[in-house]
């Protein structure tokens, strides 16, 4: 009787897939349609990112990567292209590792790893290592460089990741960087919530740049003297300069795609072009304050 009941529900289980309505099968729309909403509903939020470290760190593939902390529109972009065009020295497009993570399953891979003394936030940092030994491998170089302007918001988690690590800080005119974003073809925001975006960057890549140690690079004088500012990168770097950096045109860059940098026809000319300047630009004293600190004043 066993049997028969058994079938008896196969069947019936059957019989109420078969009567069940179909179900919504994903759109067939572009892939740019709705594409700007869905990025801006999972953009992660913009503050310093905070973590427990609960297990021992695991050695690391790529013992000293290079990390540029920067805010949006402050001409990152052009200088790791540059970085890129140098032969030992891979810069690619923004890596975002903040947003890449591991998810472990309570009661199974949760306590597997446990037992390999490993958990969910060291597996992460596993990962962001394997991505760069990669992406080194795949260049034959053996420098690597990151960008993205996230990482301002992790500059903590990625000196604990990589206690040998590198900074460079980018900075520019704290007006040129409202500027830039004001510019934006799809801008609608108001001059003062730029502002607030702007100071959201401002206020962790200071604290970086006063505790983390590094260079600190100016846009306006890497775009005036670039074979000047090269240099010094390259000397912090301990690497050879090469002439052929400055013409990154000449040099394949990868594509330039939606948040991963700068796509303007300006870091698409491929040439080096002088920044703006803002002179005595009256700015809020809360903006003021960067400017000083970074030698705009």
């Amino acid at each position: 009787m066993g049997v028969v009941h058994k079938g008896f529900k196969r069947r019936a289980r059957l019989l109420r897939e078969a009567l069940r309505p179909p179900r919504q099968l994903p759109s067939s729309e572009p892939a740019n349609s709705g594409l700007a909403e869905g990025l801006k509903a999972r953009r992660p939020p913009k503050r310093t990112q905070v973590v427990d470290y609960n297990v021992p760190a695991v050695p690391r593939l790529v013992r000293s990567p290079v990390f540029v902390i920067a805010p949006v529109r402050s001409g990152s972009t052009l200088l790791r292209m540059l970085l890129n065009s140098h032969s030992r020295i891979r810069a690619p497009h923004e890596l975002h590792l903040r947003t890449i993570g591991v998810e472990l399953t309570p009661g199974f891979s949760e306590a597997s790893m446990e037992e390999l003394e490993l958990d969910r936030v060291e597996l992460e940092h596993v990962l962001w290592d394997r991505v760069l030994h990669l992406e080194l491998l795949r260049s034959g170089k053996d420098i690597m460089v990151d960008k993205t302007p996230g990482n301002v918001f992790i500059w903590e988690r990625l000196r604990y990741v990589w206690p040998e690590a590198k900074f460079l800080f980018m900075l520019r005119h704290p007006e040129g960087v409202i500027s830039s974003l004001q510019k934006r073809k799809d801008n609608t925001a108001t001059r003062e919530s730029l502002e607030a975006t702007a100071l959201k960057y401002f206020k962790p890549l200071e604290k970086a740049r006063s505790t983390a140690g590094g260079l600190s690079v100016r846009y306006e004088e890497l775009t005036a003297q670039p074979e000047q500012v090269t240099k010094e990168i390259c000397a912090y770097l301990d690497v050879e300069w090469e002439p052929g950096m400055l013409d990154y045109g000449r040099h394949y860059q990868g594509q330039f795609a939606p948040n991963l940098g700068d796509r303007s026809d300006t870091i698409k000319s491929g040439r080096i072009q002088a920044a703006r300047t803002f002179g005595d630009v009256t700015l809020p004293p809360k903006l003021e304050r960067y400017a000083a600190a970074w030698g705009y004043r």
